[in-house]
């Protein structure tokens, strides 16, 4: 399903019914929308399914709808997180429809269900009112660095004593939503009527309060564990007049966090790339613009680099961020990992 987890179809969904599915959590991780990377990082699936399981679960007790059934024993029984009996590596969920998304290679201006060139009108059509919500929708507590939103709006749009970012993270005035591509070869952020027109019959105000109410929570949770929750995302499911939330939230490749003021997501590993490989990293932004110029999906064909592998140390230090931190958030000692602080030290060494 992506370049980090797999998806097994037990039954599958119709146009009528939900039908289930398992996550299979791997050690595989992706930055910059490159796919599956050179390293695996040890134990990291087993981390993000535990903290996911855990947020869902918490998520279903404050009445937020999921698609989560729970997470898969060692014996093969579905179980609550609290009685399986090893960090799980797989996730139990209701299973909706996800429709091809033709790329026509033209605009809605020849076509109204056709945006960036890619035709929704034959994604709803083909889904028939049970689907997944082919729409990320982004929520952002603070600007950190690295976050989208410096380089595609003014600190003035909120409020913000600044006329420049600063070069240090920036809490908002008040939690902004915004919504992005979920399908396309390229994530882009919409506006608000395009994001209505591609949610097909998901409310576009159901979404967005979902995703406040799932920051609440998270938010809530990471500062009682002594983080801070920067920003993050949902995806949705739409089935019989309702919007669930869907794949998985709150983890540290969903959402950045952040603990005694240093980074606790993946964003610590796009930091190293920017510092140690930038040719790799401008290649895949020239790669992204002559993708878009050409009117073509796929641009990784166009990259002329690929990435190098991360040290030894740190893909080690990398494991222990992930591990060390679902176990903080979790309040449980699922994972042999050092203090979160020790974890967060080889970044800076």
């Amino acid at each position: 399903m992506t370049s980090v987890k797999t998806l097994r179809v037990e039954a599958a969904a119709t146009r009528d019914a939900l039908g289930r599915g398992v996550f299979e959590f791997s050690d595989r991780y992706s930055v910059f929308d490159w796919g599956e990377m050179p390293d695996l990082i040890p134990g990291k699936g087993a981390s993000l399914c535990t903290m996911g399981a855990f947020n869902f679960e918490l998520l279903e007790t404050e009445g937020v709808p999921t698609h989560y059934e729970g997470v898969r024993n060692s014996d093969g029984e579905t179980v609550a997180l609290a009685d399986a009996d090893e960090p799980p590596t797989e996730m139990v969920i209701a299973l909706t429809q996800v429709p091809d998304l033709p790329f026509e290679g033209h605009d809605a201006g020849d076509d109204d269900a056709i945006y960036g060139g890619y035709d929704y009108g034959a994604y709803h059509a083909a889904a028939d009112g049970n689907y997944l919500v082919p729409l990320e929708v982004v929520f952002r507590n603070s600007v950190p660095v690295g976050s989208s939103l410096r380089k595609r709006r003014d600190p003035a749009e909120f409020d913000l004593d600044c006329d420049e970012w600063p070069d240090e993270p920036l809490n908002l005035p008040e939690p902004v939503v915004e919504f992005s591509t979920k399908y396309e070869e390229q994530d882009r952020y919409l506006s608000r009527e395009e994001a209505d027109a591609i949610a097909g019959e998901a409310s576009i105000e159901e979404l967005e309060s979902l995703a406040r109410r799932v920051n609440e929570v998270v938010t809530e949770r990471a500062e009682d564990a002594g983080f801070t929750h920067e920003d993050g995302k949902i995806e949705c499911l739409y089935v019989d007049g309702e919007v669930r939330v869907a794949d998985v939230a709150g983890t540290f490749d969903e959402n950045r966090f952040a603990y005694e003021g240093r980074e606790v997501s993946k964003e610590v590993v796009r930091q190293y790339y920017k510092r140690t490989d930038p040719e790799w990293v401008e290649a895949v932004g020239d790669a992204k613009a002559e993708a878009d110029e050409r009117g073509v999906a796929d641009w990784r064909e166009l990259c002329e680099a690929s990435p190098d592998p991360l040290p030894p140390e740190l893909v080690q230090a990398t494991a222990d961020m992930y591990a060390a931190g679902a176990n903080r958030y979790t309040d449980h000692e699922w994972f042999d990992a050092p203090p979160l602080a020790d974890a967060l030290d080889a970044f800076e060494a």
